[in-house]
């Protein structure tokens, strides 16, 4: 693989996950991870990733990023409308973080009343612009790559609630390997936020499903629900519908 070729795989990795370790760059590429260092360096130096200790994050993670600059934004923000819908008045509600449930935050209608429940600080930033919105924010150590709280102290706060729905930002899912992530800590918080939850809505791109990284948060039939971009009726759905789970 050229060093364009390998460099325009690496930013649309970052791009999709958000978050990506050297070495598994290193492993999907076969390349030694030194490589693959100085590949991150150029790249953030052109200003097209975020360098980070062993790995990588993607540009939407910098506060000065308009949603414009987003990975995939109008599907995030189709993703969102579809999510929105599903929050009625009166819910207790918990999220996770990242862009697309911020485009969800946005989406919320300025009438809606319900309780917000979250260690996303930039999804709690987002949700106390609405009015008739509680936000109950989840503090802890704050994960500088995830910008979510987490922690022992924030798990054993998720776990004194029993909320209506959950919406998970995810990084990837398929049917063998279910819900999986890279970062152990974020994980934990995740797991403990599904067993928190009457119903759980996990909010992707299409490009995420039929991926896999590293560290299983669930099985695919523990997600209730799956919010894409595509029709339900899309084709690449009919092995997660047999396995239990609604497409919206």
């Amino acid at each position: 693989m050229l060093k364009q070729e390998r460099q325009a795989f690496i930013v649309h990795q970052v791009n999709l996950h958000n978050r990506v370790l050297s070495s598994d760059l290193s492993s999907q590429i076969n390349v030694s991870e030194d490589t693959i260092r100085r590949d991150l360096q150029e790249l953030a130096d052109k200003g097209k990733i975020i360098k980070v200790h062993g790995g990588a994050l993607s540009k939407s993670f910098s506060s000065s990023i308009n949603s414009s600059s987003v990975y995939s934004i109008d599907a995030k923000k189709t993703i969102a409308q579809k999510a929105a819908s599903l929050i009625k008045d009166g819910m207790f509600v918990m999220s996770t973080g990242g862009t697309t449930i911020i485009e969800m935050a946005k989406a919320l209608p300025e009438n809606l009343r319900a309780t917000f429940i979250t260690g996303s600080l930039p999804a709690a930033l987002e949700y106390i612009h609405h009015p008739n919105i509680e936000v109950i924010f989840i503090g802890d150590k704050l994960s500088k790559s995830s910008q979510i709280s987490i922690g022992a102290e924030a798990i054993l706060k998720i776990r004194q609630f029993k909320v209506d729905l959950c919406f998970l930002g995810i990084n990837a899912l398929d049917l063998e390997h279910g819900l999986t992530d890279n970062d152990y800590d974020v994980v934990q918080v995740k797991k403990a936020m599904l067993e928190s939850a009457s119903k759980v809505v996990a909010l992707s791109i299409s490009e995420k499903i039929n991926t896999v990284q590293n560290i299983q948060v669930c099985k695919a039939n523990e997600l209730d629900m799956l919010v894409t971009e595509l029709s339900p009726d899309n084709k690449i759905f009919d092995p997660y519908k047999e396995a239990g789970m609604d497409i919206l």
